[in-house]
């Protein structure tokens, strides 16, 4: 069983920036390949950000790209996201996501890929 603890959301002006991390329980986390979704109100959940195993390769949705940085510390079993000059439209409940599924390189980008999800942080962004 893996647990995920987000912390970091809260309110910020658009233009602003968070940082948020989600650390993770067990000794196993480098085997995690790893992902941020975000669920708006109203609307479904849906991927933003994900990084490989090794931390060597990451994907993002087209509407972060450029704005938003997701990197891992496997040292502190803990990954995180950068979320820069943020908009009004980026107000969500932010989760992040483990997938034990095979693959060192990979980015998994769907939600039935991962196993493990933390109860997530609230991102509101004021215009």
């Amino acid at each position: 069983q893996v647990q995920l603890v987000e912390s970091g959301g809260g309110l910020v002006q658009a233009g602003g920036s968070l940082r948020l991390s989600c650390a993770a329980s067990g000794r196993s986390f480098s085997t995690y390949k790893m992902g941020w979704f975000r669920q708006a109100p109203g609307k479904e959940r849906e991927f933003v950000a994900g990084i490989s195993k090794s931390g060597s390769r990451m994907f993002y949705t087209d509407s972060v790209s450029g704005r938003f940085t997701i990197s891992r510390d496997n040292a502190e079993s803990t990954v995180y996201l950068q979320l820069n000059s943020l908009k009004p439209e980026d107000t969500a409940v932010y989760h992040c996501a483990a997938d034990t599924s095979p693959g060192w390189n990979t980015v998994s980008r769907e939600i039935h890929e991962y196993d493990y999800w933390g109860q997530g942080t609230r991102v509101t962004v004021s215009s």
